[in-house]
Protein backbone atom coordinates (compact mmCIF):
# COMPACT_ATOMS: atom_id res chain seq x y z
CA UNK A 1 0.00 0.00 0.00
CA UNK A 2 1.71 3.39 -0.99
CA UNK A 3 0.65 7.01 0.88
CA UNK A 4 1.82 9.86 -1.57
CA UNK A 5 1.93 13.34 0.15
CA UNK A 6 3.70 16.84 -0.64
CA UNK A 7 6.59 17.56 0.87
CA UNK A 8 4.72 21.23 1.72
CA UNK A 9 7.06 24.04 4.13
CA UNK A 10 9.96 22.29 3.20
CA UNK A 11 11.14 25.91 1.91
CA UNK A 12 10.90 26.81 5.96
CA UNK A 13 13.96 24.06 6.54
CA UNK A 14 15.93 25.43 3.83
CA UNK A 15 15.10 22.68 1.48
CA UNK A 16 13.67 24.41 -1.71
CA UNK A 17 17.31 25.78 -2.20
CA UNK A 18 18.84 21.92 -2.60
CA UNK A 19 16.47 21.66 -5.61
CA UNK A 20 13.16 20.59 -4.01
CA UNK A 21 9.99 22.12 -5.39
CA UNK A 22 6.95 22.84 -3.00
CA UNK A 23 5.00 20.23 -5.01
CA UNK A 24 7.62 17.72 -5.48
CA UNK A 25 5.72 14.61 -4.12
CA UNK A 26 7.03 11.93 -1.56
CA UNK A 27 5.43 8.04 -1.55
CA UNK A 28 5.27 6.31 2.27
CA UNK A 29 4.89 2.68 1.24
CA UNK A 30 4.27 -0.30 3.32
CA UNK A 31 6.62 -3.14 2.12
CA UNK A 32 5.37 -5.79 4.82
CA UNK A 33 4.32 -6.36 8.12
CA UNK A 34 7.26 -4.01 9.64
CA UNK A 35 8.59 -2.50 6.76
CA UNK A 36 8.33 0.50 4.48
CA UNK A 37 9.67 2.02 1.76
CA UNK A 38 9.65 5.88 1.36
CA UNK A 39 11.07 7.70 -2.02
CA UNK A 40 11.26 11.18 -3.73
CA UNK A 41 10.51 9.60 -7.40
CA UNK A 42 11.19 12.80 -9.17
CA UNK A 43 14.96 13.06 -7.62
CA UNK A 44 15.43 9.66 -8.01
CA UNK A 45 15.75 8.82 -3.21
CA UNK A 46 14.13 5.91 -1.97
CA UNK A 47 15.51 4.09 1.07
CA UNK A 48 13.65 1.29 2.53
CA UNK A 49 13.36 1.15 6.26
CA UNK A 50 12.67 -1.67 9.00
CA UNK A 51 10.53 -0.37 11.97
CA UNK A 52 11.05 -2.60 15.53
CA UNK A 53 8.10 -3.36 17.58
CA UNK A 54 8.33 -1.65 20.93
CA UNK A 55 9.54 -3.91 23.21
CA UNK A 56 7.37 -4.70 26.34
CA UNK A 57 8.12 -3.36 30.01
CA UNK A 58 8.58 -5.99 32.31
CA UNK A 59 7.69 -5.61 35.93
CA UNK A 60 7.93 -7.83 38.77
CA UNK A 61 6.75 -8.15 41.62
CA UNK A 62 5.37 -5.13 42.11
CA UNK A 63 4.22 -4.11 45.91
CA UNK A 64 1.37 -2.81 47.31
CA UNK A 65 0.36 -2.64 51.20
CA UNK A 66 -3.31 -3.83 50.21
CA UNK A 67 -5.67 -4.85 47.43
CA UNK A 68 -9.00 -2.81 47.18
CA UNK A 69 -12.59 -4.49 46.37
CA UNK A 70 -13.01 -5.24 42.69
CA UNK A 71 -15.59 -2.57 41.63
CA UNK A 72 -17.13 -3.69 38.58
CA UNK A 73 -19.55 -0.43 38.52
CA UNK A 74 -16.57 2.12 38.65
CA UNK A 75 -16.93 4.61 35.56
CA UNK A 76 -13.34 4.08 34.35
CA UNK A 77 -11.91 0.87 34.34
CA UNK A 78 -8.40 2.09 36.27
CA UNK A 79 -11.36 2.90 38.98
CA UNK A 80 -12.00 -0.55 39.72
CA UNK A 81 -9.09 -1.34 41.76
CA UNK A 82 -5.69 -0.18 42.15
CA UNK A 83 -4.44 1.06 39.18
CA UNK A 84 -1.01 -0.49 37.88
CA UNK A 85 1.66 1.92 37.87
CA UNK A 86 3.31 0.98 34.85
CA UNK A 87 0.16 1.70 32.49
CA UNK A 88 -0.47 5.32 34.77
CA UNK A 89 -1.40 8.03 32.74
CA UNK A 90 -1.66 11.26 35.36
CA UNK A 91 -4.93 9.83 37.10
CA UNK A 92 -5.89 7.25 34.62
CA UNK A 93 -4.05 5.10 33.16
CA UNK A 94 -3.50 3.65 29.33
CA UNK A 95 -6.08 1.54 27.74
CA UNK A 96 -4.66 -2.02 25.89
CA UNK A 97 -1.22 -1.54 27.17
CA UNK A 98 -1.19 -4.09 29.39
CA UNK A 99 -0.54 -7.76 28.48
CA UNK A 100 -3.91 -9.14 29.23
CA UNK A 101 -2.33 -12.34 29.46
CA UNK A 102 0.56 -11.78 31.60
CA UNK A 103 -0.72 -10.72 34.98
CA UNK A 104 -0.44 -12.53 38.23
CA UNK A 105 -0.71 -11.84 41.47
CA UNK A 106 1.18 -13.38 44.20
CA UNK A 107 1.62 -12.49 48.39
CA UNK A 108 3.95 -13.00 50.89
CA UNK A 109 7.66 -14.43 51.16
CA UNK A 110 6.42 -17.86 50.36
CA UNK A 111 4.80 -16.68 46.64
CA UNK A 112 1.55 -18.28 46.90
CA UNK A 113 -0.31 -17.08 43.47
CA UNK A 114 -3.98 -16.43 42.99
CA UNK A 115 -6.83 -16.77 40.87
CA UNK A 116 -8.07 -14.13 38.40
CA UNK A 117 -12.52 -14.64 38.75
CA UNK A 118 -11.38 -16.32 42.07
CA UNK A 119 -9.31 -14.47 44.09
CA UNK A 120 -9.14 -11.28 42.13
CA UNK A 121 -10.69 -9.32 39.13
CA UNK A 122 -9.31 -7.21 36.67
CA UNK A 123 -10.34 -4.07 33.99
CA UNK A 124 -7.45 -6.01 31.69
CA UNK A 125 -8.22 -2.75 29.38
CA UNK A 126 -7.25 -0.41 31.55
CA UNK A 127 -5.51 -2.09 34.22
CA UNK A 128 -7.52 -1.81 37.26
CA UNK A 129 -7.23 -4.89 39.68
CA UNK A 130 -8.85 -5.71 42.99
CA UNK A 131 -9.46 -8.44 45.13
CA UNK A 132 -13.28 -10.68 45.38
CA UNK A 133 -13.99 -10.60 49.07
CA UNK A 134 -14.61 -14.20 48.69
CA UNK A 135 -11.48 -14.94 47.52
CA UNK A 136 -8.00 -15.71 49.50
CA UNK A 137 -6.76 -12.37 49.27
CA UNK A 138 -6.98 -10.96 52.44
CA UNK A 139 -7.71 -7.47 53.22
CA UNK A 140 -4.62 -4.83 54.05
CA UNK A 141 -2.13 -7.25 53.47
CA UNK A 142 1.02 -6.91 50.51
CA UNK A 143 0.34 -8.36 47.33
CA UNK A 144 3.16 -8.25 44.71
CA UNK A 145 1.89 -7.82 41.13
CA UNK A 146 4.19 -9.15 38.22
CA UNK A 147 2.58 -7.98 34.60
CA UNK A 148 3.96 -6.62 31.14
CA UNK A 149 3.11 -3.63 29.11
CA UNK A 150 3.99 -2.05 26.04
CA UNK A 151 4.37 1.87 25.76
CA UNK A 152 4.16 4.20 23.00
CA UNK A 153 6.63 5.16 20.75
CA UNK A 154 7.23 7.44 17.63
CA UNK A 155 9.81 7.21 15.42
CA UNK A 156 10.49 9.46 12.38
CA UNK A 157 11.83 9.08 8.94
CA UNK A 158 14.35 12.17 8.46
CA UNK A 159 16.20 14.18 5.54
CA UNK A 160 19.28 15.85 5.82
CA UNK A 161 20.63 19.06 5.51
CA UNK A 162 21.57 18.10 1.75
CA UNK A 163 18.04 16.90 1.08
CA UNK A 164 20.57 13.69 -0.65
CA UNK A 165 19.39 11.21 1.61
CA UNK A 166 16.64 9.63 4.24
CA UNK A 167 16.84 8.39 7.87
CA UNK A 168 15.17 6.37 10.36
CA UNK A 169 15.41 7.80 13.87
CA UNK A 170 13.85 5.73 16.39
CA UNK A 171 11.55 7.98 19.38
CA UNK A 172 12.07 6.73 23.03
CA UNK A 173 9.00 4.86 24.53
CA UNK A 174 6.55 6.55 26.73
CA UNK A 175 3.06 4.85 27.97
CA UNK A 176 1.38 8.42 27.59
CA UNK A 177 3.39 10.78 26.62
CA UNK A 178 5.54 9.73 23.36
CA UNK A 179 7.62 12.48 21.67
CA UNK A 180 8.95 12.38 17.65
CA UNK A 181 12.87 11.62 18.54
CA UNK A 182 15.16 15.52 17.98
CA UNK A 183 16.29 16.69 14.86
CA UNK A 184 19.60 18.26 14.04
CA UNK A 185 20.11 21.48 12.56
CA UNK A 186 19.39 21.25 9.40
CA UNK A 187 17.22 18.05 8.96
CA UNK A 188 13.36 17.66 7.73
CA UNK A 189 11.06 15.12 9.39
CA UNK A 190 9.13 13.53 6.72
CA UNK A 191 6.54 10.87 8.32
CA UNK A 192 6.44 9.99 11.76
CA UNK A 193 5.70 6.18 12.59
CA UNK A 194 3.34 6.12 15.52
CA UNK A 195 3.16 2.88 17.57
CA UNK A 196 -0.03 3.28 20.07
CA UNK A 197 0.40 1.20 23.15
CA UNK A 198 -0.20 -2.38 23.61
CA UNK A 199 1.23 -5.05 21.05
CA UNK A 200 1.27 -3.30 17.47
CA UNK A 201 0.93 -7.00 15.29
CA UNK A 202 1.93 -4.99 11.93
CA UNK A 203 2.06 -1.51 10.05
CA UNK A 204 -1.02 -0.34 8.29
CA UNK A 205 -2.03 2.97 7.01
CA UNK A 206 -3.28 4.36 10.73
CA UNK A 207 0.51 3.85 12.01
CA UNK A 208 2.20 6.55 9.36
CA UNK A 209 2.00 10.45 10.34
CA UNK A 210 3.16 12.13 6.79
CA UNK A 211 4.31 15.48 7.64
CA UNK A 212 2.17 17.45 5.21
CA UNK A 213 2.57 20.99 7.33
CA UNK A 214 5.10 21.90 9.79
CA UNK A 215 2.87 24.38 11.53
CA UNK A 216 -0.84 25.16 11.69
CA UNK A 217 -1.55 27.20 8.27
CA UNK A 218 -0.44 30.98 8.18
CA UNK A 219 -3.89 31.42 6.11
CA UNK A 220 -6.25 29.68 8.34
CA UNK A 221 -5.25 31.39 11.59
CA UNK A 222 -5.50 34.77 9.50
CA UNK A 223 -9.24 34.70 9.03
CA UNK A 224 -9.54 35.32 12.47
CA UNK A 225 -7.43 38.31 12.15
CA UNK A 226 -8.93 41.90 13.60
CA UNK A 227 -11.45 39.58 15.66
CA UNK A 228 -10.90 41.94 18.96
CA UNK A 229 -10.78 44.55 17.07
CA UNK A 230 -14.10 44.17 15.46
CA UNK A 231 -15.66 41.73 18.39
CA UNK A 232 -13.59 42.97 21.40
CA UNK A 233 -13.23 46.56 21.16
CA UNK A 234 -13.11 47.11 24.68
CA UNK A 235 -10.46 44.99 25.90
CA UNK A 236 -8.36 45.82 22.75
CA UNK A 237 -8.85 49.43 23.78
CA UNK A 238 -7.60 49.02 27.30
CA UNK A 239 -4.88 46.71 25.88
CA UNK A 240 -3.65 49.15 23.66
CA UNK A 241 -3.52 52.13 26.13
CA UNK A 242 -1.98 50.08 28.76
CA UNK A 243 -4.94 50.11 31.39
CA UNK A 244 -6.44 47.87 33.56
CA UNK A 245 -8.17 44.46 32.58
CA UNK A 246 -9.53 41.89 34.70
CA UNK A 247 -9.44 38.34 32.71
CA UNK A 248 -11.72 35.56 33.88
CA UNK A 249 -10.49 32.22 32.61
CA UNK A 250 -14.46 30.11 33.20
CA UNK A 251 -14.32 26.14 32.64
CA UNK A 252 -13.73 22.87 33.68
CA UNK A 253 -10.71 20.52 34.40
CA UNK A 254 -9.17 21.45 31.53
CA UNK A 255 -8.58 25.19 32.69
CA UNK A 256 -8.42 24.29 36.30
CA UNK A 257 -4.93 22.23 34.94
CA UNK A 258 -4.55 20.62 38.15
CA UNK A 259 -2.77 18.21 36.35
CA UNK A 260 0.05 19.88 35.03
CA UNK A 261 3.55 20.35 36.06
CA UNK A 262 3.36 24.00 36.76
CA UNK A 263 -0.30 25.13 36.35
CA UNK A 264 0.97 28.87 36.59
CA UNK A 265 2.70 28.73 33.77
CA UNK A 266 1.23 25.56 31.73
CA UNK A 267 -2.17 26.36 31.39
CA UNK A 268 -4.14 27.53 28.80
CA UNK A 269 -5.04 30.62 29.97
CA UNK A 270 -1.90 31.81 31.52
CA UNK A 271 0.05 31.07 27.87
CA UNK A 272 -2.61 33.26 26.85
CA UNK A 273 -1.86 35.93 29.09
CA UNK A 274 1.95 36.12 28.99
CA UNK A 275 1.45 36.16 25.72
CA UNK A 276 -0.68 39.17 25.48
CA UNK A 277 1.60 40.85 28.60
CA UNK A 278 4.57 40.52 25.68
CA UNK A 279 2.43 41.77 22.96
CA UNK A 280 0.93 45.13 25.20
CA UNK A 281 3.85 45.30 27.95
CA UNK A 282 1.81 48.27 29.52
CA UNK A 283 -1.05 46.58 30.04
CA UNK A 284 -1.90 45.82 33.37
CA UNK A 285 -3.32 42.25 33.51
CA UNK A 286 -5.52 40.49 36.26
CA UNK A 287 -6.16 36.65 35.79
CA UNK A 288 -9.11 35.35 37.56
CA UNK A 289 -9.68 31.72 36.98
CA UNK A 290 -12.89 29.70 38.03
CA UNK A 291 -13.30 26.43 37.16
CA UNK A 292 -14.73 22.87 38.35
CA UNK A 293 -13.29 19.92 37.09
CA UNK A 294 -15.45 16.91 35.66
CA UNK A 295 -18.77 19.77 35.91
CA UNK A 296 -20.15 21.50 32.74
CA UNK A 297 -22.10 24.49 32.53
CA UNK A 298 -25.50 23.02 33.18
CA UNK A 299 -24.16 22.34 36.52
CA UNK A 300 -23.02 25.93 37.12
CA UNK A 301 -26.39 27.01 36.61
CA UNK A 302 -28.11 24.43 39.19
CA UNK A 303 -25.75 25.01 42.09
CA UNK A 304 -27.46 26.49 44.85
CA UNK A 305 -26.23 30.07 46.48
CA UNK A 306 -23.61 29.65 49.07
CA UNK A 307 -22.13 26.78 46.93
CA UNK A 308 -18.43 26.39 45.79
CA UNK A 309 -19.18 27.05 42.50
CA UNK A 310 -22.37 28.89 42.49
CA UNK A 311 -22.83 30.65 39.02
CA UNK A 312 -24.09 34.16 40.37
CA UNK A 313 -21.30 34.39 43.02
CA UNK A 314 -18.44 32.93 41.55
CA UNK A 315 -18.90 33.90 37.76
CA UNK A 316 -20.85 36.36 37.09
CA UNK A 317 -19.40 38.47 40.47
CA UNK A 318 -16.25 38.53 38.91
CA UNK A 319 -17.39 41.10 36.76
CA UNK A 320 -14.41 40.48 34.85
CA UNK A 321 -13.62 42.83 31.24
CA UNK A 322 -13.26 39.43 29.80
CA UNK A 323 -14.30 36.05 29.84
CA UNK A 324 -12.71 33.43 28.30
CA UNK A 325 -15.35 30.05 28.02
CA UNK A 326 -13.93 26.74 27.92
CA UNK A 327 -15.92 23.47 28.40
CA UNK A 328 -15.00 20.12 26.48
CA UNK A 329 -17.42 19.08 29.52
CA UNK A 330 -20.79 20.91 27.51
CA UNK A 331 -19.56 18.49 24.27
CA UNK A 332 -22.27 16.63 24.76
CA UNK A 333 -24.93 19.34 24.03
CA UNK A 334 -27.05 19.68 21.15
CA UNK A 335 -27.80 22.65 18.46
CA UNK A 336 -30.75 23.37 20.45
CA UNK A 337 -28.83 22.89 23.80
CA UNK A 338 -26.06 25.27 22.51
CA UNK A 339 -28.07 27.88 21.54
CA UNK A 340 -30.14 28.18 24.58
CA UNK A 341 -27.47 27.52 26.87
CA UNK A 342 -24.95 30.36 25.33
CA UNK A 343 -27.87 32.85 24.76
CA UNK A 344 -28.20 32.90 28.70
CA UNK A 345 -24.90 33.12 29.36
CA UNK A 346 -24.36 35.97 26.66
CA UNK A 347 -26.94 38.07 27.59
CA UNK A 348 -25.45 37.68 31.38
CA UNK A 349 -22.22 38.68 30.65
CA UNK A 350 -23.80 41.74 28.38
CA UNK A 351 -25.46 43.28 30.94
CA UNK A 352 -22.10 43.01 32.77
CA UNK A 353 -20.26 44.86 30.03
CA UNK A 354 -18.14 41.92 29.70
CA UNK A 355 -17.30 41.07 26.54
CA UNK A 356 -17.16 37.11 25.64
CA UNK A 357 -14.32 34.57 23.60
CA UNK A 358 -16.21 31.24 23.40
CA UNK A 359 -13.64 28.34 22.42
CA UNK A 360 -13.89 24.96 20.75
CA UNK A 361 -12.70 22.26 22.90
CA UNK A 362 -9.82 20.19 22.19
CA UNK A 363 -9.97 16.91 20.80
CA UNK A 364 -9.92 13.68 23.31
CA UNK A 365 -10.42 10.03 23.07
CA UNK A 366 -11.48 8.87 19.49
CA UNK A 367 -13.76 6.34 20.54
CA UNK A 368 -15.24 9.52 22.59
CA UNK A 369 -15.85 11.47 19.54
CA UNK A 370 -16.98 8.76 16.91
CA UNK A 371 -13.60 9.10 15.70
CA UNK A 372 -12.07 5.57 13.95
CA UNK A 373 -8.52 6.87 13.99
CA UNK A 374 -6.21 9.96 14.44
CA UNK A 375 -5.75 10.62 10.70
CA UNK A 376 -7.55 12.29 8.21
CA UNK A 377 -9.46 14.29 11.24
CA UNK A 378 -9.53 17.71 9.98
CA UNK A 379 -13.44 18.07 10.53
CA UNK A 380 -14.73 18.37 14.10
CA UNK A 381 -17.28 15.50 14.34
CA UNK A 382 -18.80 16.81 17.25
CA UNK A 383 -22.27 18.60 16.89
CA UNK A 384 -21.67 20.71 20.23
CA UNK A 385 -18.58 22.58 18.20
CA UNK A 386 -20.46 23.02 15.00
CA UNK A 387 -22.95 24.81 17.02
CA UNK A 388 -20.81 26.90 19.08
CA UNK A 389 -19.18 27.94 15.42
CA UNK A 390 -22.74 28.90 14.05
CA UNK A 391 -24.08 30.44 17.54
CA UNK A 392 -20.64 32.73 17.67
CA UNK A 393 -20.91 33.58 13.83
CA UNK A 394 -24.65 34.40 14.40
CA UNK A 395 -24.26 36.39 17.55
CA UNK A 396 -21.16 38.39 16.83
CA UNK A 397 -19.38 37.01 19.62
CA UNK A 398 -15.52 35.74 19.58
CA UNK A 399 -14.52 32.54 19.37
CA UNK A 400 -11.18 30.93 19.68
CA UNK A 401 -10.90 27.55 17.83
CA UNK A 402 -8.83 25.15 19.34
CA UNK A 403 -10.79 22.38 17.99
CA UNK A 404 -10.06 22.95 13.82
CA UNK A 405 -6.03 23.55 15.54
CA UNK A 406 -6.54 20.15 17.10
CA UNK A 407 -7.62 18.60 13.99
CA UNK A 408 -4.82 19.37 11.53
CA UNK A 409 -2.03 17.80 14.22
CA UNK A 410 -2.13 14.69 12.35
CA UNK A 411 -1.06 16.30 9.25
CA UNK A 412 2.00 18.04 11.25
CA UNK A 413 2.43 14.20 11.96
CA UNK A 414 1.15 14.30 15.44
CA UNK A 415 -1.36 11.77 17.07
CA UNK A 416 -3.45 14.42 18.71
CA UNK A 417 -3.88 11.54 21.83
CA UNK A 418 -0.01 11.94 22.64
CA UNK A 419 -0.85 15.31 23.87
CA UNK A 420 -3.46 13.87 26.46
CA UNK A 421 -1.47 13.56 29.70
CA UNK A 422 -4.01 11.13 30.75
CA UNK A 423 -4.27 9.85 27.71
CA UNK A 424 -8.03 10.54 27.65
CA UNK A 425 -8.72 14.46 27.64
CA UNK A 426 -6.15 16.28 29.94
CA UNK A 427 -3.85 18.06 27.69
CA UNK A 428 -0.26 18.80 28.67
CA UNK A 429 1.64 22.13 28.25
CA UNK A 430 1.95 21.69 24.62
CA UNK A 431 -1.59 20.96 24.25
CA UNK A 432 -2.57 24.39 26.39
CA UNK A 433 -0.26 25.81 23.80
CA UNK A 434 -3.33 25.25 20.98
CA UNK A 435 -5.76 26.91 23.30
CA UNK A 436 -3.22 29.80 23.42
CA UNK A 437 -2.65 30.03 19.69
CA UNK A 438 -6.50 30.45 18.47
CA UNK A 439 -6.83 32.82 21.44
CA UNK A 440 -3.80 34.76 19.99
CA UNK A 441 -4.99 34.42 16.33
CA UNK A 442 -7.95 36.85 17.90
CA UNK A 443 -5.41 39.73 18.33
CA UNK A 444 -3.16 39.58 15.04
Amino acid sequence: MKITFLLEGLAIMGIISSGFADDQASNVELAGDWKITVSVPGKGLKADFTINPTDPVKVLNEKYPTLPDFNPKAWGGWQKGIALKGVKAQECTVKNALDPKSLKITQGDSGESFAKGTDFDADLDWGGVGRLTAGKIKAGVPVLLTYEYTPQRIDSVVMDAAGKSFSLKPGTPHVSLPKPPELVSGETRIANIYLPAGKTEKLTTANIFPVLEQEFPAELSAKFAGAAEKLLPKTLKTLKAGGNLKILAWGDSVTDGGFLPDKDKDRWQCQFVSRLKQKFPNAKIELVTEAWGGHNTTQYLAEPPGSVHNYKEKVLAVKPDLVVIEFVNDAGLKTVQVNERYSKLLADFKELGTEVILQTPHYVRPDWMGLSSQRDIDNDPREYSKALREFAAKNNVALADAAERYGRLWRQGIPYLTLMSNNINHPCPEGMKLFADSLMSLFE
